[in-house]
């Protein structure tokens, strides 16, 4: 019979042991620096949108990793390495979204997007660039509240032409001979609403948070110069309107500043209507 083969040394069994320990710590090692970004994505109504795709890529080594959202909106991208991610995410009948965040080791990430309607104003146009709209995770929650309440006023805005043609057209019935009490109270009437819907909808462009270093171009700009000409016109004309209102009904002929009631509405009116095709239409 052969010899037996000799018993590893002490220094082997340690090297051996330390092998096994390494081969097994390593890879749990490296899982638990891994991060995990998940998030929902909702329409401009706030409901889940399903099948959305979500792509995102590491900035640092250009890998990307694609998924979709399931039938709550809900998507989930796991093993990521640490660092910054650009977040992109498109659907059928929206706007594709970009954003970024930063994983830290270990540590689960969250980034939510609210997808704007594909005929809405992009961020581009409501003048902020591209170069802010993917800035650090920190401004992200400034910049999606100032893009909310800008889309908010351009719904507002779209929805206020109504009374505010209806105003124009029954100002025949307001003022002239056909005039008649009942045509002046109409009119006065949509008028009014008109302004309550025109100061509601200025309110939510007034109020957005300011961007630092937002620089205001193409069709914006025209929406910006022209809000100098329908604002003051909606606080002129209505009071215009009081005072011939006033005269009419006193059985008296539209005379003074009041005589320009029409013309301011009608300036107001057309001044407003360029404005809302100038963020509406592209050109």
């Amino acid at each position: 019979m052969g010899e037996a083969p000799p018993a590893p040394s002490q220094a082997a069994k340690f090297v051996l042991g330390l092998a096994i320990l390494v081969s097994i710590f390593t890879p749990l090692g490296a899982q638990a620096q891994s991060a995990t970004l998940s998030g929902t994505v909702t329409n401009p109504s706030g409901a889940a949108v399903t099948n959305a795709k979500v792509s995102v890529k590491n900035v640092s080594s250009g890998q990307t990793t694609e998924t979709q959202t399931n039938a709550a909106g809900l998507y989930s991208v796991p093993n990521l390495t640490p660092g910054d991610y650009e977040v992109s995410t498109s659907a059928d009948g929206f706007a594709a979204s970009t954003a970024k965040v930063t994983l830290a080791p270990g540590a689960n990430g969250s980034a939510d997007v609210a997808l704007t309607s594909a005929t809405a104003p992009s961020l581009g146009d409501l003048g902020i660039p591209p170069e802010q709209a993917q800035g650090s995770a920190q401004n992200q929650q400034l910049l999606d509240k100032r893009a909310h309440m800008l889309l908010i006023h351009q719904r507002l805005g779209l929805i206020t032409t109504a009374p505010l043609i209806a105003t124009l057209i029954t100002s025949n019935g307001a003022a002239g001979h056909n005039s008649s009490a009942s045509g002046r109270e109409l009119h006065a009437t949509l008028g009014g609403i008109t302004a309550g819907m025109y100061f509601t909808t200025a309110y939510f462009a007034v109020f957005a948070p300011k961007i630092p270093g937002n620089t205001r171009r193409g069709p914006i700009r025209l929406h910006r110069a022209l809000a100098w000409v329908h604002g003051p016109g909606m606080v002129l004309t209505p009071i215009l309107g009081a005072l011939a209102y006033d005269q009419r009904s006193a059985g008296e002929k539209v005379h003074g500043i009041a005589k320009y009631h029409s013309t301011a509405a009608w300036i107001t009116g057309v001044a407003y209507g360029v404005a809302i095709l100038s963020v509406s239409v592209k050109f």
